[in-house]
């Protein structure tokens, strides 16, 4: 134990040595206006690099069920109504949880690659795909007795019955979800996104021209939709493994290896905190569908909200593709212990990200009157759609923000504290204002939505305070912790390395709360 605290002193000595050498190449205090502009515009560059090819693979993916989603309105509005609550609700639940298991992987290899540590990478990946897919194996259950599950949830028999049937055929779907999330993570850590929006591309080409086909020219249904969306995700996670698999990823790819199996369950403890803090997020605007099920003509109100989130999804993938972009390099400069530039870029994605969000909405008011036949023939439906396009505009700039500020906490490694923010503010705020608004007042699905976004807006007012009272210094040297910790295989090293991380971090997070961080 002597040995051990001479050896830890001298790896402290080294890290001190090894700050100051690595702060002399953080970004320069900006000095006045034009300063400003000039470190932004360099920086948007660094962002947008990013972001853009991973906005648009966010689109190109989001679109697989949007395109189907569209064309099963156009078959009925029952297959609507099923496709609405399997995804939002089945298959919701189950994308939540793993997206935030895979969420981890975000935050360990962005740091690793920032520091260097390229070789971790791959064995990073391959905890992650154990993990997720030992995940998968267990939310089957969801899928396999969906049916008794949403009938004991409330649901019409008529939709319980479409949307049970419905999952069963997207089985396969969710180990193509284990695969991708994980994958996606490790190439958006070395940003090798002009890959991945290549392959999102190509498959969303052939899921639409093969959607058309099978749903309405041959009458398949949903059931030709659900074949179509299992090809599609199965063809991406194939194309990416083969990339990475082909050399493209150098030092972080070195193959298969037994190490993989090592200290998977302190990852999976990284991993639940993501995954917690993510399904918090995704289930909040789902639970807003669920709810809406319970209203008067069921059908109706469901198919109106389910196609306002679904628009509402695209300006999302912007800010999502932002908050992968953020989390990498954030996570990037706080591994190579540049808190100042990690500080700047946040600044600069929640300007950009906020003026995009603005434009998209002022577009959507203007087409209120066109836009909602492209989603559904039926009128009654139409009419409730043009009603929620005011809350939709507004509900586009608020989820603008949210996202970006997630992504700052991926990068930081936050993921726990942010869990009970959201806790706190999605269904101890958020729900019950609109559980009140809609059911106790008799405001319906506008009431619903106003309380839900009600939540979202103090959850934002929350990080924004959190990240406004961040000792950036200190998460720099929170991230050269981490990267020791997960860098250590086994034994006594990994366990004072966790424990002193979490010392740090928790002290860290107790002067935030108090108001008292640098």
């Amino acid at each position: 134990m002597e040995t051990l605290n001479v050896d830890h002193e001298d790896t402290v000595s080294s890290g001190q040595k090894h700050r100051a050498t690595k702060s002399d190449t953080d970004m320069p205090s900006i000095s006045g206006g034009i300063d400003f502009l000039r470190q932004f515009a360099v920086e948007s560059k660094k962002l947008w690099w990013l972001a853009g090819p991973a906005i648009f693979t966010s689109f190109c993916q989001y679109s697989l069920g949007a395109v189907t989603q569209i064309l099963a309105g156009h078959v009925d509005t029952l297959p609507l109504a099923a496709v609405s609550i399997q995804n939002s609700v089945i298959s919701g639940f189950s994308v939540g949880f793993m997206l935030g298991m895979g969420s981890a992987l975000a935050t360990l290899c962005g740091q690793a690659y920032g520091a260097g540590q390229l070789e971790m990478m791959g064995i990073y990946l391959q905890r992650s795909w154990i993990i997720l897919n030992s995940c998968a194996l267990l939310l089957c259950l969801f899928y396999v007795f969906a049916t008794p599950l949403l009938s004991l949830l409330g649901q019409s028999p008529e939709i319980s019955k479409a949307a049970g049937k419905l999952s069963l055929w997207m089985i396969p779907q969710l180990f193509a979800y284990a695969l991708n999330f994980a994958t996606a993570k490790f190439l958006q850590a070395q940003s090798k996104v002009i890959a991945m929006a290549v392959i999102a591309a190509t498959v969303l080409v052939q899921h639409t021209l093969l959607s058309w086909l099978l749903m309405l020219k041959l009458g398949w249904g949903i059931a030709g939709g659900a074949v179509v969306l299992n090809v599609s995700w199965w063809l991406i996670d194939i194309a990416q493994i083969v990339y990475i698999c082909g050399g493209s990823c150098g030092r972080a790819w070195s193959g298969l290896s037994w190490k993989a199996f090592k200290n998977l369950k302190g990852f999976a403890r990284l991993s639940l905190a993501s995954a917690v803090m993510v399904c918090l997020e995704v289930w909040y605007f789902m639970a807003l569908v669920f709810f809406a099920s319970y209203l008067k003509n069921p059908q109706v109100s469901v198919a109106a909200l389910s196609i306002c989130m679904n628009i509402l999804g695209w300006p999302i993938m912007v800010a999502f593709g932002f908050n992968a972009a953020v989390s990498v390099r954030v996570s990037n400069e706080l591994g190579a212990e540049h808190p100042r530039r990690a500080k700047f870029l946040l600044l600069v994605a929640l300007i950009t990200s906020v003026s995009i969000g603005a434009m998209i909405s002022m577009t959507l008011i203007m087409l209120r009157d066109k836009y909602p036949a492209m989603f559904s023939d039926d009128e009654e439906v139409r009419g409730l759609v043009k009603q929620l396009t005011p809350l939709l505009a507004l509900t586009i700039v608020i989820n603008n923000i949210q996202p970006v500020l997630s992504g700052v906490a991926v990068g930081a490694g936050w993921q726990g504290v942010v869990a009970y923010v959201n806790v706190g503010c999605y269904y101890l705020c958020g729900i019950p204002i609109g559980i009140m608004l809609g059911y106790k007042m008799e405001y319906g699905v506008k009431g619903l939505w106003t309380g839900m976004l009600t939540g979202t807006i103090v959850q934002t007012c929350v990080l924004l305070f959190m990240i406004y009272r961040t000792n950036w210094n200190r998460e720099a040297t929170l991230a050269e912790a981490r990267i020791k910790k997960w860098g250590s295989e086994t034994g006594q090293e990994a366990e004072i390395e966790e424990i002193k991380y979490e010392k740090d971090f928790t002290n860290q997070v107790m002067k935030t709360i108090k108001g008292d961080g640098d």
